[in-house]
């Protein structure tokens, strides 16, 4: 269990014990022998493997340019946010293959997806990444539907007689 702490500089003295295991606490960049980081990002039921190596900034979506994969500019915009929060635009290649879902679904796993690669890659981008919220997994989920009802809450119509 941990000291009693009967003073002022007794809490000092525990507060900054705390701050440098913290400070201790570095991370490594984790790349494969290619030089690539990978990473899995997923939002609703779309799942992307994503991969991240230097390069001109060409993303490829499941063998297909971005711009062919994700017809509309939205799209194409939520996949550039994290390297525009991160400031290394154009500085990677992306390769990801996605699954699942519909195409909002995919555009925002494969933005989960590189947005964990290059905090692999490079952990002095965490901080940047994590303020913008794109570490964090959109957990929302279609709803079940549930015997008795129509849909997930519908009910079916009432009726007296």
């Amino acid at each position: 269990m941990a000291e009693e702490i009967k003073s002022l500089e007794g809490l000092e003295a525990v507060a900054e014990g705390v701050v440098a295991t913290e400070a201790a606490v570095t991370r490594e960049p984790v790349r494969d022998e290619l030089g690539r980081s990978y990473a899995t990002g997923k939002r609703k039921d779309a799942a992307a493997r994503v991969w991240i190596k230097p390069g001109s900034g060409k993303v490829t979506v499941n063998g297909k340019d971005m711009n062919a994969y994700f017809a509309r500019p939205v799209l194409q915009m939520i996949l550039r946010q994290p390297f525009t929060v991160s400031g290394t635009e154009d500085q990677f290649d992306v390769m990801a293959t996605v699954k699942g879902g519909g195409l909002s679904g995919q555009a925002g796993a494969v933005k989960h997806g590189i947005s964990k690669a290059l905090q692999l890659y490079d952990p002095s981008l965490r901080a940047a990444l994590k303020a913008a919220g794109f570490l964090t997994r959109d957990s929302r989920v279609v709803e079940r539907k549930k015997y008795g009802k129509a849909k997930a809450r519908k009910s079916f119509q009432f009726s007296k007689r």
